[in-house]
């Protein structure tokens, strides 16, 4: 599996940890930066990340700032994509079960690095299995289309 990863300047040193856990644990990562702690604007990272999962050239992304709410924001605005905010366990695992999310988000300044691999262990190790949530996903995809459709007309 390919992972993206991207941060901000407040989650550098997060960022890093994680990317060496996932390595560490034989995913295929690539970096989107940022690269150091100078001041990044998050949502040029989080659209890049989102675009290349839309894409297809990753699979999944990981995505972390101070918060973990802008980033989560900033690549929910990419149709198609789901990205999660999570910062316990059971919330990245349902992220995956129940939203089939390509993305997670964390915040740096919320969540320690310990925490957060494992809650990143949790979202890489579970795989959507649709279901009754197959249904739920669709419903937003067919909205999404729609809220697309509109602005093309406009």
């Amino acid at each position: 599996m390919k992972i993206a990863i991207g941060s901000d300047h407040n989650a550098f040193e997060l960022k890093e940890e994680l990317k060496q856990f996932m390595i560490n644990n034989g995913f295929n990562v690539e970096d989107y930066g940022c690269y150091s702690c100078e001041a990044v604007d998050y949502p040029d990272v989080s659209f890049r990340v989102a675009d290349d999962i839309k894409s297809g050239k990753v699979d999944r992304g990981v995505l972390v700032c101070g918060t973990g709410i802008g980033v989560a924001i900033a690549a929910g605005k990419v149709p198609g994509i789901r990205a999660a905010l999570c910062h316990d366990t059971y919330s990245a695992e349902r992220a995956q079960l129940s939203n089939n999310a390509q993305i997670i988000t964390m915040g740096a300044k919320i969540i320690g690095p310990e925490v957060a691999k494992k809650v990143l262990e949790v979202y890489l190790n579970v795989q959507f299995e649709g279901g009754a949530s197959a249904r739920k996903i669709q419903q937003i995809t067919d909205q999404e289309d729609i809220y697309i459709q509109q602005e093309s007309r406009s």
